[in-house]
């Protein structure tokens, strides 16, 4: 019955932080616009889509999603982009092993969005 992921919804409180993750995810990470309407933009990030609202009325400080986790090829490259851009990376560029059943190695960082979202950058070895 379900055939996947269509699109994660973020909310923006004002006009100004509409713009700054419209240009975040369009003009820094290369993400595509699909569709726009008064109230908002569709937005491609390649296997999926992100819907960016500006009539965010009732955003609360701490929701269920945790982080939105973006493939790359190249995590190092995109988080140095995006501290040229002046955004906040948290968890540095790094190496790990995930101990599940097979084991899982990956590189990845993570950075604070411009409405606060927790982004991840992750790269599968």
């Amino acid at each position: 019955m379900i055939n996947g992921l269509h699109h994660i919804s973020l909310k923006c409180g004002t006009t100004e932080e509409f713009e700054k993750a419209k240009s975040f995810y369009l003009d820094l990470l290369g993400f595509e616009i699909v569709r726009e309407w008064p109230e908002g933009v569709m937005i491609c990030f390649g296997n999926g889509m992100l819907e960016i609202f500006s009539n965010g009325e009732g955003i609360k400080t701490k929701g269920a999603l945790r982080h939105l986790a973006f493939a790359t090829d190249d995590v190092d490259a995109v988080v140095e982009k995006v501290k040229k851009a002046g955004y906040e990376v948290f968890i540095e560029p790094n190496d790990i092993v995930i101990k599940s059943v097979p084991e899982f190695s990956a590189r990845m960082a993570f950075c604070f969005g411009p409405l606060g979202e927790e982004i991840e950058f992750f790269q599968e070895k």
